[in-house]
């Protein structure tokens, strides 16, 4: 009696711990199952495949979501079991329904009554279940199929799957917007009594280049909704930055800067993309703007310092005139000095300070490469070939003056 008392009270003790790591569904299954809702859909007119989850546990983006454009789309939560996709994009290949070719690996499965599985075909037909023992745990288990998506969770406040229906079938926006608007509704309508700590979205399309593919993933976070959203606003807000510099160099400067405000009000945080967002200023000719992002990037992270050299042109300005020092260059930051310069058109400027810095005898194969660029640029093509070749010359492999060389001479 003794002995089970001791044990018993260890297991109490120790029950608290183990639950931070898993549910109480897992502990008593001894399996690796946490709460998790998501929601799967198709948009016919984008031709994308979308899924967006979170769960109680790590990068739940890891096992529970798998989307292959053309063929289909599953979402496999509570004990996870990949074969759902797995096996389930073979079957819609060979022709079965979505309903088919899930229910065909579940008859399979003799641990199905812990599975939750949406999928959607290629069409956006929808087919879905949710086993059987997972009524037995807290909350509530179920799914709602919808036009081309479903909703499904398990250990879930009550409202949480209505909303999550109601939110997309009424929202505006891209598939991935709409996704996200969801799943955001479902944790504001109660989400998982057990709380949360990853999410994910991944959204693929038929003619998405690979840069428009959405893959994004907070792993491990007491606010992961909100991480994927700024992630979300990174994502369109570079679509954005680079709609404003085609918009100027197209000749339409009005809407270069509604895309350049909506850009920057979305990138606000990534320190990374500042000094494309200053020299897209620059170009647009909001020279006080590109200075405060500047400042901002430095504030943000000492490092970024590394980009002032780009800026050399701008140190004459009050603000920067202690900040950008050309004595302590180096031939890389010379480079990048004269790159930013061709990048924002003042080519004749780029050539003029190669030509002072070649009477330094600072020259590298590199700077001859993009004098070269400038003077190609400004339609001298002669001069241009003269700096290729001994950029060429310099390193027979600078496989940017041989480009552009073979460009020139192909004319």
């Amino acid at each position: 009696m003794k002995i089970y008392k001791k044990v018993t009270l260890f297991a109490l003790l120790w029950l608290p711990i183990l639950a931070s790591a898993q549910n109480l569904p897992s502990l008593l299954t001894d399996k690796n199952i946490n709460s998790t809702f998501s929601i799967i859909a198709y948009d016919e007119n984008a031709k994308e495949w979308g899924i967006a989850v979170a769960t109680d546990n790590i990068y739940v983006g890891n096992s529970t979501i798998y989307i292959e454009p053309n063929i289909g789309a599953f979402s496999v939560i509570a004990e996870t079991e990949p074969n759902y996709a797995l096996e389930g994009f073979k079957y819609l290949r060979e022709g079965k329904t979505i309903e088919e070719s899930i229910n065909q690996v579940k008859q399979n499965d003799p641990e199905s009554n812990y599975r939750q599985v949406s999928g959607i075909d290629s069409n956006g037909n929808v087919f879905a279940f949710t086993g059987e023992s997972l009524k037995y745990w807290n909350g509530n288990a179920s799914h709602k199929i919808g036009k081309h998506y479903v909703v499904m969770g398990n250990q879930l406040d009550d409202k949480v799957l209505d909303k999550m229906a109601i939110t997309f079938e009424n929202s505006k926006g891209t598939l991935a917007q709409r996704l996200l608007k969801s799943i955001v509704a479902g944790q504001e309508a109660g989400g998982q009594i057990t709380g949360k700590q990853s999410g994910a979205l991944v959204v693929k399309g038929t003619d998405n280049e690979w840069y428009n593919q959405i893959d994004l993933r907070v792993d491990n976070s007491k606010r992961p909704f909100e991480e994927l959203q700024t992630l979300m606003n990174y994502h369109y807000g570079r679509i954005r930055l680079n709609q404003a510099r085609y918009a100027f160099e197209g000749g339409n400067s009005e809407i270069a800067i509604q895309k350049l405000v909506e850009a920057e009000s979305m990138l606000d945080g990534w320190t990374g993309i500042y000094s494309k967002i200053a020299m897209t200023n620059i170009l647009i000719g909001k020279k006080d703007k590109a200075i405060d992002w500047i400042k901002k990037g430095i504030d943000e992270n000492s490092n970024w310092k590394v980009n002032l050299p780009a800026f050399y042109f701008m140190k004459e300005n009050q603000e920067l005139n202690n900040l950008i020092k050309p004595e302590t260059f180096t031939p890389k930051d010379w480079e990048n000095a004269i790159a930013m310069l061709i990048s924002v058109g003042r080519n004749t400027e780029a050539i003029e300070l190669c030509n002072d810095l070649a009477k330094k005898d600072i020259t590298t194969t590199y700077l001859n490469y993009l004098i070269g660029k400038a003077h190609y640029k400004n339609g001298n093509l002669k001069k241009a070939t003269t700096n290729l070749e001994k950029a060429i010359e310099m390193d027979e492999n600078n496989v940017e003056a041989k480009n552009l060389l073979a460009k020139i001479k192909s004319k």
